[in-house]
């Protein structure tokens, strides 16, 4: 399975609780914060929702 690296660029300050929670879920806590996850359809859906507040490329 191929993974992914996912950048949190924005805030979630004043976002919905949703994606808040997203964020948390994905592991991502600060701005820059950079963490690796499989890609899984859950995970890629997860990215998917949030897709404003991050980037993503291939591992």
């Amino acid at each position: 399975m191929s993974k992914i690296k996912v950048k949190q660029v924005k805030s979630g300050i004043k976002k919905p609780q949703n994606q808040k929670r997203t964020l948390e879920a994905l592991g991502l806590r600060k701005i820059g914060q950079v963490v690796e996850h499989e890609a899984t359809p859950s995970i890629l859906g997860m990215v998917n929702k949030v897709k404003h507040l991050v980037s993503t490329e291939e591992a």
